[in-house]
């Protein structure tokens, strides 16, 4: 759990003021929420960055973009572009943001925009022509977006940093007060330590204490293999497993690059870190820090960093030919696990089917053990079932 500052809890309550306003109103309807007649999933936290919002985004693409068309709106943080952008495989970091990028480089097929107005980017996605028309709208950091409101509202706690012991900015980390979770139709625990017991998961069930209408879940960090950023000869290496004998530059500009440290740490005590703010602009000061720290190191050497600073890291110059050749990102995903990925997977599959023109079926892949959703369209659209928040 981050430190509390205790000098700002006066600061945190006028800023819980101000939220707490915002929402009556939206509660009294004198602010409007809108509905769509389409799937709508909406990924977000009541924290400041760090649940793993992008890998639970991309864990739901992997299960529907099989059979569904899924589109991916977001609202482009710190991008240099105003208003709906829609992204094609020539779009830049720069037009739609490090998380929406990564989403398109990994998975060019999808539909990917983003609009700070998240309802003007959700109806120029409905409005496109049949071929492209999403089947569903993943919403992604949406849950303080409240003039939309989600069909199916999942939130993400971070298993490091409980809600209920957190206090609101700037105090703590909080953007909502932990009352907020009401508003979640599933509460995701997210970076579970893989090897949690049965007692573990009751006390965190009792912990977050969630009404008979929410449906809570447990995931854990999936790591994938390395991937080499550049095509340069450099350093040859696979997986986190084989840097036992190497040193490791962790260079990072996330919010919680904690969990990162801590797989590094269990495989090498010969790490040096650069450490940079959520979504960093890397700047030419910052460039030849990079590069000096990495000439400094003795071989055997390589530079670990995140797949979301892979997507900034990647559009700049000035990195030397030696952090080129020796650079590798950590791609992760998320696992459900307690045994209910099966019970999560057809809670979503069961979404949009009733949702949707479609027919919803989970199916496996042997040969990948990766579920997937296969939809069969059917003549008759079915009532619109929405969930009450």
């Amino acid at each position: 759990m981050d430190k509390i500052s205790p000098k700002l809890i006066p600061l945190s309550w006028l800023y819980g003021l101000a939220v707490g306003v915002r929402n009556e109103l939206f509660n009294l309807k004198i602010l409007k929420s809108r509905q769509f007649d389409a799937p709508v999933i909406g990924i977000g936290n009541i924290t400041v960055g760090g649940t793993g919002k992008t890998p639970h985004v991309e864990y739901l693409i992997e299960l529907l973009q099989e059979s569904c068309k899924v589109a991916v709106l977001s609202r482009g943080y710190k991008r240099k572009t105003k208003g709906f952008l829609l992204a094609d495989n020539a779009t830049t970091m720069e037009s739609i943001g490090d998380e929406a990028f990564q989403v398109k480089q990994k998975y060019p097929e999808v539909t990917v925009a983003v609009d700070e107005k998240r309802v003007d980017g959700i109806e120029r996605l409905l409005a496109l022509s049949s071929e492209k028309r999403p089947d569903v709208i993943l919403l992604d950091d949406c849950y303080q977006h409240r003039y939309v409101k989600p069909g199916l509202n999942i939130l993400l706690v971070d298993y490091n940093n409980m809600i209920n012991d957190d206090r609101l900015l700037p105090a703590g980390r909080l953007r909502e007060p932990a009352s907020s979770r009401d508003r979640a139709d599933v509460i995701i625990i997210t970076k579970c330590p893989a090897t949690m017991k049965p007692i573990d998961f009751r006390v965190l069930t009792k912990t977050i204490d969630a009404f008979p209408y929410q449906k809570l879940f447990f995931s854990t960090i999936d790591y994938k293999p390395l991937k080499k950023i550049f095509p340069d000869k450099g350093v040859d290496v696979k997986s986190i497993d084989e840097i036992e004998e190497m040193n490791v530059l962790m260079l990072t500009g996330i919010a919680a690059p904690a969990t990162l440290h801590e797989q590094i740490a269990a495989r090498t005590n010969k790490i040096r870190m650069l450490m940079f703010d959520d979504h960093h602009d890397f700047l030419p000061k910052d460039i030849a820090d990079i590069n000096a720290t990495f000439a400094s190191m003795p071989e055997p050497k390589l530079i670990i960093t995140t797949e979301k600073d892979e997507a900034r890291l990647k559009s700049i110059a000035g990195l030397s030919p030696e952090v080129r050749a020796n650079i590798f990102s950590q791609p992760i995903g998320i696992r459900i696990i307690n045994d209910q990925e099966d019970k999560f997977n057809k809670l979503i599959a069961d979404y949009v089917r009733q949702n949707s023109s479609a027919e919803v079926v989970i199916t496996k892949h042997e040969e990948e053990h990766t579920p997937v959703v296969e939809v069969k369209k059917v003549e008759e659209k079915p009532k619109v079932i929405s969930f009450e928040m």
